[in-house]
This record gives structure tokens, sequence and C-alpha cells, in this order.
């Protein structure tokens, strides 16, 4: 356990599990958000090319996570576990 809590960078195996479970949920609601969005703006299978659709859809969740992490996060009181992830995540797109 101690490798993964390296790895994670996490201080606790309660901490660890609080991680695992926010990355969880964060990943559910992150699908079910960006087809609830574009299901908002009016985009489904039914009225454009499945591909388009599919694409819109993976490229929504990409953001959607992010906020998504954040929020969960908080809930859990990790806030600052993973806003420095986050940041991490910019500081590696922004060199880009």
């Amino acid at each position: 356990m101690e490798k993964i809590r390296r790895i994670f960078r996490v201080n606790s195996n309660y901490q660890l599990l609080i991680v695992n479970v926010v990355f969880a949920i964060t990943g559910s609601l992150a699908l079910y958000s960006a087809g609830y969005l574009l299901d908002l703006m009016g985009l489904n299978v039914k009225n454009m090319n499945q591909v388009l659709y599919w694409t819109l859809r993976i490229v929504l969740i990409l953001p959607v996570y992010q906020i998504l992490l954040i929020l969960v996060g908080s809930l859990f009181g990790e806030f600052e576990y993973f806003w420095e992830m986050e940041k991490k995540i910019i500081n590696r797109l922004s060199r880009k």
C-alpha cells in the first residue's frame, strides 16, 4: 500500500480511498453530464451524424470532468489535493 500511496501522493489509506471514490464518482458524472449538456443543446444521435455526436461528446467530457473533479473533491474535503492536480494539468497543457 505504501507504493500506491506514493504514486497518488497521499498520506493515509483513508485519503487514498477518498481520492479513488472521487475519481469514480467524477468519471461517472462526467459521462452522464456530457450527454445531458448535448441534449440541452438539442444535439442527439437522432438529429445528427453519429460520428460527430460522439466526437462532440468525448470532447465535452474533458472540460466537464475537470470542473466536476474540483467540485466533487471539495465535497469530500479534498479540494487542495485536486486543485494541485488541476494546476499541474493546466501547466502541462499551457507549455505545448
